[in-house]
Formats: C-alpha cells, structure tokens, sequence
C-alpha cells in the first residue's frame, strides 16, 4: 500500500489557476503564462503601505521577475530542479520545481511608481508605498482658553 499525501484544496487551486488564465486569455492580455506551482503569499496592510512575502526558497533573486501593469502585480519566474535518480535512494519528491507565476490587483491607493522588491534566505518582500493623498493625517489637538 502505498502512502499517499493529503491536499484538500489541490483541486480547487488548480480551477483557481486555470481560471484565471483563461480570464487572462480573454482579456487579451497575450499572456497565457501557466505555472506548475505557486509560491505561498502573505499580504499584511500597513499605514503608509502594502508588504507582500512569497516564500520562494531556492530562487536566485536574478531569476524572480516583479512586474507591474494596469493595476496588476505579477510575480513570476522558476525554480531549477536538481538531478536526482532511483540511484540516489529517493523514495519520495514533495518539493516543488518549475516555472511559478502569482498575479495581485492593487487598490487605488497603491503608488507603483514606488514598488520596491528585495529577496533574502528564499523569502520576496515586496513593499508597496501608499498614495500620499490616501494616508491618514494626524490632527493635533489644541487647549483652548
């Protein structure tokens, strides 16, 4: 009997991908890119900007492309895979290979003339300033006589 691994939501991510290339097909966007995995995102929202982590481990930075375009950020790229053989002793290959490509709207208030991206120890950050006309002003309060 062989042991298999559990993924709940494998089905439903991959509906998810392919839906969104044929909403990309159709859109004319050209791009009928297809990845083999997606890197895990998150997405935390600050006062003055947006901070976005995918967890690329084994990615040289030089081959991640940060990309963005009509209000939509695109992370793409692909992670080599190693030569391994039955020789080896491998009995079992859970990590994952190949082309990767991740697409995020951004809200109205995202400046992307500012978007800077940097990767360290397999982890992008990418940091997405706010508008100056969307951040929240403090107003000083006054003693009045």
């Amino acid at each position: 009997m062989a042991i298999t691994r559990y993924e709940p939501w494998g089905l439903l991510t991959q509906l998810q991908r392919e839906l969104e290339r044929v909403r990309d097909d159709a859109a004319g966007n050209g791009s009928s890119a297809t990845a083999e995995w997606a890197p895990m995102v998150d997405i935390k929202e600050e006062a003055d900007k947006f901070v976005l982590h995918a967890d690329l481990p084994g990615v040289k930075p030089e081959e991640i492309d940060v990309s963005m375009e009509n209000g939509v950020l695109t992370i793409k790229g692909e992670k080599q895979t190693e030569a391994k053989t039955e020789k080896e002793g491998y009995k079992r290959v859970e990590r994952t290979y190949g082309s990767f490509y991740r697409r995020f709207s951004l809200p109205d208030t995202a400046n992307p003339d500012a978007i800077s991206a940097a990767s360290k120890h397999g982890v992008l950050e990418i940091t997405i300033p706010k508008r100056e006309s969307v951040q929240p002003k403090k107003i000083s309060v006054t003693a009045s006589e």
